[in-house]
Formats: structure tokens, sequence, C-alpha cells
């Protein structure tokens, strides 16, 4: 997998000649050879839970979606491959109808809190629901609500990490609750201490006087 080698086309070098970067790029298609996804890929995959998708019509449009689930509905099937179950949607199929002429597609994947962003180069292919039962028991995520429409399947034939450059770290409503956890319970231990201090001062209250 060389990912320059299928990005940089001519129109590509062009620019990197006019603008500077041309020779560093090209070390990175001469060295830059993966033989498929390495164990930093795989697990960066695995915790994501939404990816976007271009792909391109046959008017010639690039068409781009965002695709989302829970986290590890992005399933690694072998080192070179990855999969999803298609959820039912909108009902527009322009993604399933554009990969049926062009399979070719790009995907990018964002971890927003660590800024770091992994984009491949695949040919998409759909595999329907009836066609590979072994294949849908790996790619459904049984415990997240939804309704499966067919299966897609990318054959990865490049991928590379882009800068961490004007990422904007954004966090989950969960990602906010975990960080938050620890001040909660502290405060919770806190207000418990001070309701015992409360009450043990009342108790240590003189008792008044009877009245003669």
């Amino acid at each position: 997998m060389n990912y320059g080698k299928l990005a940089f086309t001519d129109a590509v070098k062009k620019l990197q000649e006019e603008n500077g970067s041309r020779r560093n790029y090209e070390r990175m298609e001469k060295y830059a050879v993966a033989d498929g996804l390495r164990e930093n890929e795989i697990a960066f995959i695995h915790d994501r839970d939404s990816f976007y998708m271009a792909t391109q019509g046959e008017n010639g449009y690039p068409y781009i979606q965002h695709r989302g689930g829970p986290p590890g509905f992005i399933k690694v099937i072998d080192s070179k491959t990855i999969g999803i179950v298609d959820f039912s949607g909108n009902k527009q199929y322009i993604s399933v109808g554009n990969i049926q002429t062009h399979p070719q597609v790009a995907l990018i994947m964002v971890d927003y809190p660590q800024r770091a962003r992994l984009k491949l180069y695949a040919d998409a292919r759909i595999v329907e629901l009836d066609d590979d039962a072994e294949l849908f028991a790996l790619l459904d995520p049984a415990d997240y609500k939804h309704r499966p429409e067919r299966m897609m399947v990318f054959d990865i034939k490049a991928y590379d990490w882009n800068c961490p450059q004007h990422i904007t770290p954004r966090y989950t409503v969960e990602d906010i609750e975990k960080a938050l956890a620890p001040q909660r319970d502290y405060i919770r231990r806190l207000e418990a201490e001070l309701d015992a201090l409360k009450n043990k001062e009342v108790s240590d209250l003189p008792l008044e006087d009877p009245v003669a």
C-alpha cells in the first residue's frame, strides 16, 4: 500500500513542484509503503463511532456522506479489509448507487479529542444480508438499535495519517461524563462529610433546662 503513488497524480505533482513540497513527497512515494493496516490503525478504527465517505456519481460529481454508529461498528475483517452494516436511513441510496458504478471511495476517520485523522482509499462492494450470514454475524452491532439493510466491505488500497492542524477538539456527552465522574464523586464525599458534621454538631448541643 502506497498512499503517495495513488494520491499524487500528475496534476498534484505539478502543484507540489510549484509550491516547493515535491521533494519531500517524492520520498514518501518511495519509502512510505505499508503491507496492510498495522496495530495502531486497527485500534484507531475500532474506537471510531463515525466516519466520512466520498463516492463518485455517474454525473462525475462527488458525494460526501457521514456514517455513524456505536464505537466499534467499523469492523476490521483483516489487515486489508474493513466492513460495516449499512443501517436503514433516508432511503436516498446515493452512496450505494454510486458504489455500484464507481467502487472507488475515500474515507476519513477523525478522533476529535486526540486531534488525529486517518484517510483511506478503498474499493467498496455491497454485500446483501442473505448472501453472507457469517459476515453479517461479524459486522452486525447487535446491541445497537438499528435496522440493517445491507453490508459494505472496503478493500483498502492505501492510507495515510493527516497532521492535527485545524482539528478542533470535540467531546461527546459520554466523554464529558467520564471526565467529570471523579470530580462528582469527590463532591458527593464532601457533601456526605459535611452532613455528618452537621448532624454531629446538632447531637452535641446541650439539652435545654426544663421549665421550673
